[in-house]
């Protein structure tokens, strides 16, 4: 058994929120991987306007407070988010609120948005590393009296610091929060979003992250309000629980990992068709190089990974970018963007 296979084992021996924050203290302590973002000429790629080395990305959740920007930046990720950042500090919801469902893959999260708040993040990302292409994720105070203004204020509080934000409006661990995809809502929130975007010192890119529990009229909807967004994340957590075999299925909030692998997908290539020009990002259930190619080949011009990783450990990200790459060069395209929707017709 390898060191890093021991390490994870021995992590899974602890409650999860404590694992995490183990993990998150050994990357600032330089312990992760090191090197920097894995690329190549089939593995380079631009997404709304952003030159990533390749289209692997962390997923918004792990480092919820930019805590271990340099340990991830020295990782083989080719884009990494932090976040969600809120205006006021929040402690979330009650422990425990992070569970294991190993026997599936996955993980059920009920956190609610904890985090230290927008003043604490933004000094922290002022501090970053410059060599690597740094996101966050916006969200909003449970008890705020106006949500949509949240989103904003967090932008203009912390985007002169970062490469891309992203509208979370699709946790399902506020109340309430998933009401704001409405097409009226969404359309408001953005336009807030945006006037706080275009007072930055340069234009930041703004990306949508979306619910996999959308039918497809509110889908539909959805597209054509977010006209405008330079991005689309497809998708956050679920609350399906089709299929589980794991004691802690019965848990309340979001399930993310392998079983969430097909319906995200599924969305993500509906939502390919309904926006052919729209960069998206495809999310849930990624945890291999194959998985990554199928989500590129839906419609995905780049994914983002995390629940994995819990099981996997921290190198995953460099095996993903590696088998990727040789996926690309066994079908013969010459780069990821020349794959982009090739398999559509395998999901609609």
């Amino acid at each position: 058994m390898t060191p890093e296979r021991v390490a994870l084992a021995l992590l899974h021996r602890l409650d999860p929120e404590r694992a995490h924050g183990l993990a998150l203290a050994a990357l600032r302590a330089g312990l992760g991987p090191r090197g920097g973002p894995l690329t190549s000429e089939r593995l380079r790629t631009t997404v709304a306007g952003l030159e990533l080395p390749n289209p692997i990305g962390l997923a918004a959740g792990f480092d919820k407070n930019a805590t271990a920007l340099a340990g991830l930046a020295g990782s083989a990720f080719g884009f990494i988010e932090v976040g969600a950042a809120t205006p006021r500090p929040q402690p979330g919801n009650p422990r425990p609120r992070l569970f294991r469902l190993t026997e599936d893959r996955a993980a059920i999260n009920r956190f609610g948005f904890n985090n230290d708040g927008m003043d604490a993040i933004a000094v922290r990302l002022a501090e970053r590393p410059r060599d690597a292409v740094i996101g966050l994720n916006l969200g909003a105070n449970k008890d705020s009296a106006d949500r949509a203004e949240d989103f904003a204020r967090v932008l203009a509080t912390c985007g002169a610091h970062v490469d891309f934000a992203t509208v979370n409006v699709s946790s399902p661990n506020t109340e309430r929060l998933r009401d704001l995809q409405g097409a009226a809502a969404l359309r408001a929130l953005l336009d807030g979003v945006r006037a706080a975007r275009d007072a930055l010192p340069r234009r930041v890119p703004l990306f949508l992250k979306i619910s996999p529990d959308l039918s497809q009229a509110e889908l539909a909807e959805l597209a054509e309000a977010c006209a405008g967004v330079d991005a689309v994340i497809a998708t956050n957590t679920t609350l399906d629980r089709s299929g589980l075999s794991a004691g802690h299925a019965t848990e309340a909030g979001g399930l993310s990992g392998q079983p969430l692998f097909e319906r995200s997908t599924r969305v993500l290539a509906q939502l390919s068709t309904l926006l052919p020009e729209m960069p998206l990002i495809g999310v849930g259930g990624v945890g291999s190089a194959r998985q990554a190619y199928d989500k590129i080949r839906a419609g995905a011009s780049a994914v983002q990974l995390y629940t994995a990783l819990v099981y996997e450990g921290p190198r995953l990200a460099a095996e993903i970018a590696t088998g990727l790459d040789r996926l690309l060069a066994r079908d013969g395209f010459d780069n990821v963007a020349a794959a982009v929707g090739t398999g559509r017709g395998d999901w609609t």
